[in-house]
């Protein structure tokens, strides 16, 4: 790639476009290692990023290709790309994506990224879509001379058909770890044995055990400190490694064994950023036995969304608004960043959601950058059972399964129609009723003002409430079209719920009041 050149008057970017051209022409002489370039490519793109001179720059959008072709972690650089509005609106920044990615061999990524721009209209337009037919035309033809391929590192299926798949029927879900096998046997954590348990404890009745007892799995001593939750299939312990309360933990006892759920775990260390990784749960290991699994996760004990929810209920007052905002963003936050990468969680509920505390009070720089209060606040998303990893379906593939989970069910299930994303924005959405109403979302039928009809919740908004920030979330998430990417949808929700918070200093005083509040409430037991 080559970097092209203006007059340097009044243009402090073209002595950076200097450096970097000699660099590469160094680097291509054996003369200095690519190291020098990639931080030379770093510190252009840090000091410019937020410049709006160079926003609509396709000079500068080629600095941060160059930075992002190095890079292992591209995927985040894209994203900031994205973040900072880097050319969004110029065909370029998606045809260098989506053909970076084509040959990465994530063929099913470079189609979304094709299928984005269009959706922006990004110009000039025809030659976007010349360049996705012919990429549709090459994908075709390698597809037909092997239906049986295997896409990069993702191992992601090439047949471009559509399909209609549960991913949670059993056998299913059975062909998926048949499938990740070799790699599941190759991570970090993963213990199995063709034996039974070996330890003297009955694990199906581990519930009735009194506190303290002592558990020997994997090598490793467990004191019981009892049962943090329990389902159909799984139970949840609380216990302390070696009797040291300092070293706390979560163990889910499952029964058959159920080794899925830690490759979701592990693909999440694989696909989110550091920044962003503890807000999907942690899990240390995995003991797989014939008749057992036993996952080894991170515990946190501030409660659940839940617990929150129902500590207005029971005193027959609501969430107040700006604190159901900070959670919703919070929550856009996380689907955002797991539909960008391939993955769904499949059960998107407020028991699945642990409450995280921050160290110090938020700030509106903590907003806005994600980092210092705001990185260690909010939410942690677990229970990755029914997670989907997208990466082991064709690209085209949408889902038919019934979560049958009751008020979680989301609108194209009740009504049979193919849903993928849907699962977990239609969650979002019921959770926010429930911030907002205490009580479940009851969806209808209301006229929207071009004639036609929509989906949107039955109980109607109070007036004193940012009403415009709410109908905007539940039209656009209760009414999609299509399966396609919604990262850009929840992105923008996000933003529009961050700016007005940010807006008002005294809004984000009353939420700090309302953590702190909420904290010495629920965790003073």
């Amino acid at each position: 790639m080559t970097i092209g050149y203006r007059d340097a008057a009044g243009d402090p970017l073209f002595p950076w476009l200097m450096e970097i051209k000699n660099s590469m022409e160094d680097l291509y002489a054996g003369k200095n290692s690519g190291y020098d370039l990639d931080k030379l490519l770093f510190d252009c793109i840090s000091t410019y990023k937020k410049d709006s001179r160079y926003r609509n720059d396709l000079r500068f959008l080629k600095i941060w290709f160059l930075y992002l072709e190095g890079r292992e972690d591209f995927e985040r650089v894209y994203r900031e790309i994205e973040e900072t509005e880097i050319c969004k609106g110029h065909s370029l920044l998606y045809e260098w994506y989506a053909i970076f990615l084509e040959v990465k061999g994530l063929w099913r990524r470079a189609n979304s990224v094709y299928q984005t721009g269009l959706s922006r209209k990004a110009e000039p337009f025809d030659r976007l879509k010349e360049a996705h037919s012919l990429f549709l035309q090459r994908i075709s033809k390698r597809t037909k001379a092997s239906s049986l391929e295997k896409v990069g590192d993702d191992a992601q299926a090439t047949d471009l058909e559509t399909g209609f798949v549960n991913p949670w029927e059993t056998s299913t879900v059975n062909g998926l770890i048949h499938k990740i096998k070799p790699q599941l046997v190759k991570y970090d954590g993963y213990h199995v044995s063709n034996k039974v348990f070996p330890g003297k404890a009955n694990l199906s009745s581990l519930q009735n055990y009194s506190r303290n007892k002592i558990i020997e799995i994997g090598g490793r001593k467990y004191q019981m400190k009892g049962c943090a939750g329990q389902g159909g299939f799984a139970q949840v312990f609380k216990a302390f490694i070696d009797s040291n309360p300092d070293e706390i933990v979560a163990l889910k006892v499952q029964k058959p064994p159920f080794p899925w759920e830690f490759h979701m775990y592990r693909q999440l260390d694989c696909r989110i950023p550091d920044s962003q990784r503890s807000s999907f749960g942690l899990a240390q290991r995995v003991h797989v036995y014939s008749d057992y699994s036993i996952l080894v996760c991170d515990y946190l004990s501030h409660g659940t969304l839940q617990d929150v929810i129902n500590s207005y209920v029971v005193v027959g007052k609501s969430m107040e608004e700006v604190l159901c905002m900070y959670y919703t963003i919070e929550m856009l936050n996380m689907l955002e960043t797991l539909h960008s990468v391939g993955i769904i969680h499949g059960d998107f509920k407020p028991d699945n959601l642990l409450i995280r505390y921050p160290p110090e009070n938020l700030t509106e720089t903590g907003f806005h950058e994600k980092t210092g209060s705001w990185s260690k606040k909010g939410l942690c998303l677990v229970d990755w059972g029914r997670g989907i990893d997208l990466s082991l379906f064709p690209r085209t593939t949408e889902f038919t399964g019934d979560c049958r989970t009751s008020g979680f069910r989301c609108v194209e299930m009740k009504e049979d129609k193919p849903w993928k994303f849907q699962v977990d924005t239609y969650g979002l959405c019921v959770i926010v009723h429930m911030m907002l109403h205490n009580v479940y979302m009851e969806i209808e039928k209301k006229q929207s003002l071009d004639g036609g009809y929509i989906n949107m919740p039955r109980t109607s908004f109070k007036r004193y409430w940012k009403v415009d920030l709410w109908k905007e979330l539940f039209t656009k998430l209760l009414n999609r079209e299509t399966c396609e990417d919604d990262t850009e949808t929840l992105r923008n929700l996000r933003k529009s719920m961050e700016e007005y918070i940010c807006s008002d200093p005294k809004l984000m005083k009353k939420l700090n009041e309302l953590l702190a509040k909420q904290r010495i409430s629920l965790c003073s037991s």
